[in-house]
């Protein structure tokens, strides 16, 4: 894990994107326990996995508008209006009842969900130099997604018992309203537009058209997919063997756990390969195969302790894979398109909820559980595949120099 001398060099700025994506992952109930909340309402598995792409498509279309807006607005206010935004949407989505209500209003609640991710990984590129640095940071800032995901599904499990799921939403608002609260407040100014944010367009054209960029989107979608699986495809699984909220509680127990031991074995060791002159492909495709491998495990568990092995086996997968994106967009993004450039890759995570939910729904009713496992299996594999021309394109690159300290726009 990243040690003293490099946590001390970090800005204020940086520790309260790190705390309050920690918190508003750690109240962040609302994605993972909406499947417990539709099954109350009388969904069927189908009709559940669609409501759950939808929540899908609207995180990946709030992942490009907020990295958008990160670029031409400012890192400041995009987090505070999303985040206020969040606090007015999810209690919309806990009172809806009817297909056509939730379906709004879980596309509206995607669209804001993961609004912190895009404008944090801006950020770091925009404040820190040094690849290691970067990767350090990442780590961290992956660290505390984890652990807050995890807290989230075992505080969840215990809490949906007695106070419901629909208040757990509430939770999930009121937290987020209040980061946004946090970051109007101690968070710098944006600065008013300079030429870096004047000259932005060339930047969106030429991520048309950057085969880097779709290579890394490709890669990343398929390894995120599996992380996915976490959260939409195991709830699923566990509904079909009658295995309760509380029960999904455990297996969050169970990767946060894992988190917390192996953090601190791999942060450090990926900083220095991040420091290294090579894009950490390799360490990508190893991610792939190694969530593939995990969570298809989960499509052949049947009781609470193994689908809770599979999420604690999860776990070195997905450090590696947020890492080594993390390393590689930083390395492909303009200096004036961080912002575009992590709204993008955002959109494979987004890509993921979309796919997950629907790909084991998919499989379910063709082939049962099995068919799940072999599925997920075969997207982990596509994904190390992928990583090939991905580092035939990257080799040699060097990550883009930061915004000067007096041009920066968090």
């Amino acid at each position: 894990m990243p040690g003293p001398a490099r946590t001390a060099k970090w800005p204020a700025s940086v520790w309260i994107l790190m705390l309050g994506t920690f918190a508003v992952r750690a109240a962040g109930f609302t994605y993972p326990f909406l499947p417990y909340r539709l099954s109350e309402l009388g969904f069927g598995t189908a009709t559940v996995g669609r409501l759950l792409a939808i929540f899908g498509v609207g995180w990946l279309t709030g992942s490009l508008l907020v990295g958008w807006c990160a670029d031409r607005l400012g890192r400041r206010t995009t987090l505070v209006t999303s985040m206020f935004a969040g606090a007015a949407t999810l209690p919309m989505l806990a009172r809806a009842h009817t297909f056509e209500a939730i379906a709004v209003t879980a596309f509206l609640a995607g669209a804001v969900y993961d609004a912190s991710r895009p404008v944090f990984t801006a950020a770091i590129a925009d404040t820190f130099a040094d690849d290691g640095d970067r990767a350090s940071v990442n780590a961290w800032r992956h660290f505390a997604v984890n652990v807050g995901a995890a807290t989230a599904g075992t505080a969840g499990g215990l809490l949906a018992g007695p106070l419901g799921i629909t208040a757990l939403i509430w939770i999930n608002a009121a937290v987020c309203a209040l980061f946004g609260v946090l970051a109007c407040g101690v968070l710098p100014s944006d600065r008013p537009a300079t030429e870096s944010r004047s000259v932005p367009a060339r930047y969106y054209r030429a991520a048309l058209t950057d085969a880097r960029l779709w290579l890394l989107l490709a890669a990343s979608l398929a390894a995120l997919t599996c992380v996915a699986c976490l959260f939409s495809t195991l709830p699923m699984l566990m509904t079909s063997k009658g295995l309760s909220a509380a029960d999904y509680g455990l297996t969050q127990t169970a990767n946060a756990v894992t988190v917390l031991v192996l953090s601190p074995l791999l942060n450090r060791r990926l900083a220095a390969l991040a420091s290294r002159s090579a894009p950490m492909t390799g360490t990508l495709a190893l991610s792939s195969v190694l969530l593939g491998a995990s969570m298809g495990a989960a499509g052949l568990a049947s009781t609470t302790w193994q689908y809770s092995l599979a999420a604690a086996l999860a776990v070195p997968g997905e450090i590696l894979a947020f890492v080594a994106a993390g390393d590689i967009l930083n390395r492909i993004s303009p200096p004036h398109a961080r912002g575009l450039y992590a709204g993008a890759w955002g959109t494979t995570l987004a890509g993921a909820i979309i796919l997950a939910p629907s790909l084991a729904a998919w499989s379910l009713s063709l082939g049962g559980t099995a068919a799940a496992a072999a599925a997920t299996l075969a997207v982990g594999a596509l994904g190390a595949l992928l990583c090939w021309p991905l580092a035939r394109s990257t080799n040699g690159l060097q990550a883009e120099a930061p915004i000067p300290n007096g041009v920066s726009t968090l």
